[in-house]
């Protein structure tokens, strides 16, 4: 069996490369009607520019139809068509490849190179649940998601600021996010002397309440880093409070003093650290004026405040048909009775009490959130319907309908288990044995090649962040994960209800049903990991 894994991105470089020199003109196919006849192509237009009379030369054909090289998927023909020229990839060798190796295809793509350390920062978790925004909600889930996935693509994330809220661990803890609990206070003293000689003359303070140093003019700062920064033009003064200074100390200590890394030397120079993390400050659009302002502020008092501070700022948050009043911890209850409603209506008893169940409500319950908050961009605004049909499994768009078809896969394969050691079925073979051409189903193809094959390459997407380009704002794709579960889930749910995997105990279809299964392993491994950036454990009933 060949080996190596095999990737789109590779597969398309290597087919724009074979047409010659040009801006990249094939595409892969998503479509199931397309699927059928073709896997990639290059639209008879983008010809048309590239050869004159779009007439691809015959020995342009020839290469692109006998296309090698790693990660490269092998390819069966290649053809002009009405629409372009086709191409087609030799499919059983391409599920022997793939579903030989699964475990290649769960994992990130290996970047070229290592990226900064990212020091993730979300203002909205110094705040108490009970006064936690829907916007500011999104704004956690956000992050939260965001350092998994960073992490998982390898990458070293820091999680600022640490919760010191009481009740905020427990909320969290209930909403699966994984961030780090309160520490010592950090140092404010170095800080507190800058702002005190950065202050505005004392005649123009005045009477001060207790707790406030002063105001310090940032205009110049904004001016200085130019209008084409993206910061806000009416930014002028900032009030400075011992608050403000410690929310700058943590991130100065966070940013400083990274695990692992040997103590900062005191006699470094003023920028030796300045470069070394890229901070990200993710918020909601209502604290993005005073994330500014720490910003520059930080800026203005530390002469080690790292040079890339970007900030990715999470859009409105809409409740149809409900006052825009309605917190974060109410928004759950909501879902989470909703769920357990749901629940009792499909199982004709109430379970909620059951404790065989608790889990899976609440596993329910934060699927249904972190879909509903995750799914749209971060940048956009957000309209969310409360309606109970929000959880219903037979809705295609929910976090709810994952979950049930994540379930599915768990009792397939425990039906499998529960047969074999029945003796119906043998025990699973190698999977060098077995015979990939008998999966021919457009379904299983559409798993496959929208699914598994570009599962790595979509990792890496959604651990994208936009660091290099200029300005103060960045994107994130942190709606990619849930629109792809979504997707997988509507796909396996289609072929699994027109399929009998597990059909009778004959010999001469247990070669088809091997090979199946291996297919179907891959898709709850891929569901699996997708679901684990997202915080949430797969669920084997519901």
């Amino acid at each position: 069996m060949a080996t190596g894994r095999l990737g789109v991105g590779e597969t398309l470089g290597a087919l724009n490369t074979a047409l010659g020199p040009g801006d990249p003109v094939w595409f892969k196919e998503t479509r199931a009607r397309h699927l059928r006849a073709r896997d990639f192509l290059a639209p008879r237009p983008a010809l048309q520019a590239r050869f004159g009379d779009g007439q691809v030369p015959e020995r342009v054909v020839r290469a692109v139809a006998g296309l090698q090289g790693p990660g490269v998927a092998p390819v069966l023909r290649c053809a002009p068509t009405p629409a372009g020229l086709a191409l087609q990839l030799q499919r059983p060798a391409v599920f022997e490849r793939v579903l030989g190796a699964v475990a290649a295809y769960v994992a990130p793509a290996t970047p070229a190179a290592p990226g900064p350390r990212v020091l993730l920062h979300c203002p909205a978790l110094r705040s108490a649940p009970g006064a936690l925004r829907l916007s500011q909600l999104r704004a956690v889930l956000v992050a939260d998601h965001l350092a998994r996935t960073l992490r998982a693509h390898g990458e070293s994330v820091r999680l600022v600021p640490a919760v010191r809220d009481p009740h905020m661990p427990t909320f969290l803890q209930q909403l699966r996010v994984d961030w780090p609990a309160a520490s010592e206070r950090a140092a404010t003293e170095a800080l507190r002397n800058r702002a005190l000689a950065e202050l505005s003359p004392a005649q123009e303070r005045g009477a001060l309440p207790r707790g406030v140093l002063g105001t310090v003019c940032l205009k110049e700062l904004v001016q200085e880093r130019g209008r084409a920064a993206g910061y806000d033009p009416n930014l002028d003064k900032c009030l400075v409070t011992e608050d403000l200074l410690s929310v700058l100390a943590e991130l100065q200590e966070a940013a400083r003093c990274w695990p692992g890394d040997s103590p900062p030397s005191l006699a470094a120079a003023p920028d030796a650290n300045a470069d070394r993390c890229m901070v990200v400050h993710v918020v909601s659009c209502e604290e993005e004026f005073q994330q500014q302002k720490v910003d520059l502020l930080w800026r203005k008092l530390d002469d080690q405040a790292p040079l890339t501070q970007k900030h990715l700022v999470c859009g409105p948050v809409k409740v149809a048909g409900a006052p825009g009043t309605l917190t974060a911890p109410e928004y759950y209850e909501l879902r989470y009775a909703q769920v357990c409603k749901a629940s009792a209506v499909k199982h004709g008893r109430d379970l909620a009490q059951d404790p065989a169940w608790t889990e899976v409500f609440s596993v329910l319950s934060v699927a249904t959130v972190k879909f509903e908050m995750l799914s749209t961009a971060p940048h956009g605004q957000l309209l969310l319907a409360l309606a109970d049909s929000s959880i219903s499994t037979k809705g295609t768009k929910s976090g709810t309908f994952v979950m049930y078809n994540c379930a599915r896969l768990a009792t397939l394969f425990e039906g499998y288990r529960h047969s074999m050691e029945q003796g119906l079925y043998p025990t699973f073979p190698p999977v060098s044995s077995l015979d990939f051409s008998l999966l021919q189903d457009e379904g299983e193809w559409l798993l496959l090649f929208n699914g598994i094959l570009p599962f790595p390459d979509l990792l890496s997407q959604t651990a994208a962040l936009a660091c290099t380009a200029p300005g103060l704002h960045t994107t994130a794709r942190t709606e990619t994960m849930c629109k792809f579960l979504v997707q997988l889930s509507m796909d396996f749910s289609s072929y699994y209800n027109r399929i009998h995997i597990l059909g009778a105990p004959r010999p001469h279809l247990f070669g088809q049903m091997f090979a199946r299964l291996q297919l179907l392993r891959a898709v709850r491994e891929v569901l699996h990991t997708g679901l684990a950036t997202l915080g949430l454990p797969p669920l084997d009933h519901i």
